[in-house]
């Protein structure tokens, strides 16, 4: 039995973390424009990989590129189908500073890409070749995320493996910076209403097209200092936040309108896995039984095909 997830600690976390997720962000996009839009933004999404954080695959014209964290080098690195290869250090940098490297980078390697400049999902969008503000880096706390990062994937790949309905990848928002799996109904959901921070309304609105039961795992804010797991469905039925649901220090944010569970409680179990697949499924329950999912057509079990 595993138990050693790595601890983390927002204060330590904070600075490094609103840095990497503007430098994702510009990453992020780049990923974006030179893919097809894909249903729900799945086209922008990052991914954990065996060093950190990858795009995956992204075409382009002379043939496919990847842009890939490293959290343990502590590099950022460009490949592409032709052979080349360009880096730039993850150091205490600026996002103006990194922002002007990458395209100057991507310029070396004939990869013509513009974006649009400026954040999402953040309150204060600071254009990033003029944030000056955002810098640090430190290097340990970020390796200590990802191997929490690493954890996670295991664990909620595995609760993935459950579902024959229509169901994401497990991937990486970085708008939030929060990573997550996605299960849906098959239903159509009412017309979202929108309301994240500089995010456009039929965006939002694409992205819950249809009903979802969704959960994931998020660093925290200073109005919540702690990371966290957490679950939501929409629509949500009014008799969804007064389910039970496992393990015991689970609970439900009326502010948020989320199940919520620290990571701490999950890292002190006695069985991590068991506790968060536990967060997991008993929060889909929750979201299936209020909302009248098929559950018998959607669910399976495969493990019979296992080595």
């Amino acid at each position: 039995m595993d138990n050693n997830w790595p601890e983390l600690k927002f204060a330590d976390l904070k600075k490094t973390l609103e840095t990497v997720q503007l430098w994702s962000q510009i990453i992020g996009k780049i990923r974006l424009v030179k893919t097809p839009w894909l249903n729900h933004s799945w086209h922008v999404t990052l991914y954990v990989s065996a060093t950190g954080l990858t795009t995956g695959s992204i075409p382009y014209e002379h043939g496919i590129f990847q842009i890939d964290f490293d959290f343990i080098a502590h590099q950022l690195i460009i490949t592409s189908s032709t052979g080349k290869r360009e880096q730039i250090d993850l150091i205490p940098r600026t996002v103006a500073n990194f922002y002007k490297e990458i395209f100057e980078k991507l310029a070396i390697m004939g990869i013509d890409v513009e974006i649009y400049a400026k954040p999402n999902e953040i309150e204060v969008a600071i254009p990033f070749e003029k944030d000056d503000i955002h810098f640090e880096y430190d290097k340990d706390q970020m390796n200590l995320y990802w191997q929490a990062l690493v954890k996670i994937e295991s664990v909620f790949t595995r609760f993935r493996a459950k579902f024959r309905g229509k169901c994401s990848p497990v991937h990486l928002f970085w708008g939030a910076f929060d990573l997550a799996v996605t299960r849906f109904s098959g239903r159509e959901a009412p017309v979202h209403p929108g309301g994240a921070p500089n995010m456009p309304v039929k965006v939002m609105q694409e992205a819950y097209s249809h009903e979802v039961s969704s959960c994931g795992f998020w660093s925290g804010a200073d109005s919540f200092p702690h990371p966290v797991f957490y679950a939501y469905c929409y629509p949500t039925p009014e008799a969804y936040k007064s389910q039970n649901v496992k393990p015991e220090q689970a609970f439900y944010n009326n502010d948020l309108g989320e199940f919520m569970l620290r990571y701490d409680d999950v890292r002190n179990s006695a069985d991590p896995k068991g506790a968060l697949l536990d967060f997991l499924q008993s929060t889909y329950v929750a979201a299936a039984n209020t909302g009248n999912w098929d559950r018998k057509s959607l669910e399976c079990d495969l493990t019979d095909f296992e080595a």
